[in-house]
């Protein structure tokens, strides 16, 4: 079953996946520097201006699911915070290098296509092939225990789908391409030129309604 997490929660899971990976020596967080990471300008979609208290009651809630642990090392006079999310004894989630470094990535920055995921990961994973972003994105839509992530339909005047996490509560058959079954208005961004036409044709025929109340009795001609 998917994990699911409130959109700060998202962003603080995420920020201390990235730091652990690319800073190393940096973490585990104080609370400070979790706070700054959070509210980072680069490398985050949106911008956020979190509060210390919003990262705060965002980690206590974490820290009861055990999926953030708050520890003092020796000699610190703060505590600390580090992901149980993934990848830890601690927690049931296993993803590759290239799989963390994906998902940290829709974590901090949104739907991605594979192009920008490629470019972006490569700070946190090591790419031997361009091909092993779709193949690790395929993995995570369709692993048993999951899914963990998602295709989105594609939008107009793009190439490629977009792919978005599945950890902030979104539906996988709201988000995925295999809904053609479905009505397209449940679909954000579907894109489908006959339900825009019925959507159009619908608020136009709604104005008129007002238009010809508002006008009164014998005065809509």
């Amino acid at each position: 079953m998917t994990p699911q997490l409130s959109e700060i929660e998202a962003r603080v899971i995420g920020c201390l996946i990235e730091k652990q990976i690319a800073t190393p020596d940096q973490y585990p967080l104080t609370l400070n520097s979790l706070v700054a990471a959070c509210n980072q300008k680069s490398n985050r979609d949106p911008v956020l201006a979190l509060a210390e208290h919003d990262v705060q009651a965002a980690l206590a809630a974490l820290t009861r699911r055990d999926m953030v642990l708050e520890r003092f090392g020796l000699g610190d006079r703060v505590a600390k915070y580090q992901q149980l999310f993934c990848n830890t004894e601690f927690g049931s989630l296993r993803f590759s290098p290239l799989q963390t470094a994906i998902v940290c990535e829709l974590l901090l920055r949104g739907p991605q296509t594979p192009g920008e995921l490629r470019t972006r990961a490569v700070r946190l994973a090591e790419l031997n092939d361009p091909n092993e972003v779709e193949t690790a994105l395929d993995d995570l839509t369709t692993r048993p225990d999951g899914p963990y992530v998602a295709r989105l339909p594609r939008e107009p005047g793009r190439r490629d789908s977009r792919y978005m996490q599945l950890f902030t509560g979104a539906e996988p058959a709201a988000a995925t391409e295999l809904v053609d079954s479905a009505p397209s208005a449940h679909v954000p961004g579907a894109g489908r030129l006959e339900s825009r036409v019925q959507a159009l044709e619908q608020a136009v025929e709604e104005l008129r309604l007002e238009l010809r109340e508002l006008r009164g009795p014998g005065r809509d001609q």
